[in-house]
Formats: structure tokens, C-alpha cells, sequence
């Protein structure tokens, strides 16, 4: 092989490699105390904690949403489910007004990587979606949650659910 070809496969691998590299470190490690992950962790969830996380999920689940479809396009489940976070972010909205706590701000995409596969965004899509059930699960079951803030809690569970057999329908065709 000519020193010229080398040099310009070496160039063209370089490049793939930088521009890779450069949207992978956008994002941060997720802090321990974000979304599901913060709420499936606590032992001591207060009503202002329990909203919190429960909207940095929703916030999450939607900037990975939003991720996959810029990289691979409007695709279903995917275009369906984040619009379908955003019904879910508009259901808590009127309980942080409700009970006077201040609404996070939306930082989630710092927080997410695209997957390099359709596989991978199914994977991601499903472990998103049984993280954020087994959250609901568990600030709905919380001894002193407000009645109201107990049934949206279970409300967007259970939709939460149907996310999930659509993730795992998706996910059966890499099988």
C-alpha cells in the first residue's frame, strides 16, 4: 500500500473517530439523584422530591427520544412515545403550581448519548421506559403523597407500560 493511501485512510478514520468522539463527550453521566435512578435510589422521598424526579425522567425519556430521532429519523414507536412525554410532562405541570414548588429546569439532554444502533435505541427505549415504571411504582405507593399527585403518579405508570411493549415489539425484530 502507498504511503499516500495510508496517510489517507488514516486521515478518513481520524475523522469518523473525532466526530464520534466529539457527540459522545456532549453528554454527562447521569447524577445519582436524576430521574428514576434518583427516586428508585432514595429512601426518604418527599412530595417536592417525588415530582421532581418523576418530571427529570419524563425530561430524560424525551431528550433520548429526541436523540433517536434526529439520528435515525421519525421513526415509530419512537416519534409517537415522545410526544406522548410530553402529555406526561403536562400532568405534573399543575402540581408543582398546586403545591408551590418551583419546576426543574430541563437539562436532560446533557444527560444523553445517541445510540449508534436502531438495537441499541430499542434497548435504551426499554430499559428507559421499566426504570421509569418501577419510579411511578414506587412514589405512587409513597405513605403520605397528596391523593392527586397519587393518581397522576399511577396515570402515567400505567401509560408507561404501554411504552414499554412498544419498545420490546421493536426491540423482538434484532432478536
Amino acid at each position: 500500500m502507498s504511503k499516500l493511501k495510508k496517510v489517507a485512510i488514516f486521515a478518513v478514520i481520524s475523522f469518523i473517530f473525532f466526530n464520534f468522539s466529539f457527540l459522545d463527550a456532549k453528554a454527562e453521566a447521569l447524577p445519582e439523584d436524576y430521574g428514576a435512578k434518583g427516586a428508585l435510589q432514595d429512601s426518604s422521598i418527599t412530595l417536592k422530591e417525588a415530582l421532581t424526579y418523576a418530571i427529570q425522567d419524563e425530561y430524560l425519556a424525551q431528550a433520548r427520544y429526541d436523540a433517536i430521532i434526529k439520528e435515525f429519523g421519525e421513526i415509530r414507536p419512537f416519534s409517537q412515545i415522545k410526544i406522548a412525554e410530553q402529555r406526561h410532562i403536562t400532568a405534573l405541570l399543575p402540581l408543582f403550581t398546586r403545591y408551590n414548588i418551583t419546576v426543574p429546569e430541563n437539562n436532560a439532554s446533557q444527560y444523553t448519548t445517541t445510540p449508534k444502533t436502531l438495537k441499541e435505541a430499542f434497548e435504551a427505549g426499554v430499559q428507559g421506559e421499566v426504570d421509569n415504571i418501577a419510579m411511578y411504582e414506587k412514589l405512587a405507593d409513597l405513605p403520605d403523597l397528596q391523593q392527586d399527585v397519587q393518581t397522576v403518579m399511577t396515570r402515567l405508570g400505567d401509560a408507561s407500560k404501554n411504552h414499554l411493549a412498544a419498545f420490546k415489539k421493536g426491540l423482538s425484530q434484532y432478536q
